[in-house]
């Protein structure tokens, strides 16, 4: 009967009393975040089921990013989906930018990751989809779905393998006209969960009610 010896799952419900992520490796959890704030202070909180990062309200250029510190435990080739439910806040600031879900190493810029399965929000709360694996590169793609600050359910599939990878938002799949080719990406993958801002006052949130990555075992 197949088990864990033969799948992995790695979820997160952010369960517990609340504390800070840490910006640094720590050996009690997979996450840590980078801040590139400098004389703002962002915070980037978990506990009580959720994990929420928050932009500051000083006028500064912000990047607050959850992710698995470029640990890329994810064999793209492994890979079955990843799933978690998300919301942000009412009217996202049109400074705002928003990504989530699966990338190689992390950058300032999102679309400088080198391979991504993204939903995206960028200046408004309008979700697009976007996927590059360094030759094959689809960006800013449509979905007619929006985001606020009611939760929503997002998956990104590789069942149907990486040169069909499928975004869904609350069951339906998106943007099914476009094919979503990443198969010249061979390697691994990490969760990334990221919200920018130019220089800019607001104090626009990111938050996650769970993470939960599938895949097969070697």
């Amino acid at each position: 009967m197949a088990g864990i010896q033969d799948y992995q799952e790695f979820c997160d419900d952010f369960n517990g009393a609340v504390a800070t992520f840490p910006t640094s490796a720590d050996a009690a959890t997979a996450w840590l975040v980078d801040d590139t704030s400098s004389s703002g202070t962002p915070t980037y909180t978990k506990g009580t089921s959720e994990a929420t990062l928050t932009l500051a309200s000083t006028s500064e250029v912000e990047n607050v990013c959850l992710h698995f510190g470029d640990a890329l435990d994810f064999d793209i080739d492994n890979l079955i989906d990843i799933k978690f439910r998300a919301k942000v806040t009412a009217t996202l600031d049109s400074a705002t930018t928003v990504v989530m879900g699966l990338g190689s190493a992390r950058n300032d810029d999102p679309d400088a990751v080198a391979a991504n399965a993204f939903f995206k929000l960028a200046g408004s709360n309008s979700l697009v989809v976007e996927s590059d694996d360094g030759t094959n590169d689809n960006d800013d793609i449509a979905t007619g779905e929006s985001l606020s600050s009611t939760y929503k359910d997002f998956v990104i599939s590789f069942e149907s393998g990486t040169s069909d990878v499928r975004f869904f938002v609350g069951g339906q799949r998106v943007a099914a006209s476009t094919t979503f080719d990443m198969s010249n990406h061979t390697t691994g993958l990490q969760p990334i969960f990221q919200i920018q801002k130019t220089a800019d006052t607001n104090t626009d949130a990111l938050t996650l009610d769970y993470v939960r990555v599938r895949s097969r075992r070697n």
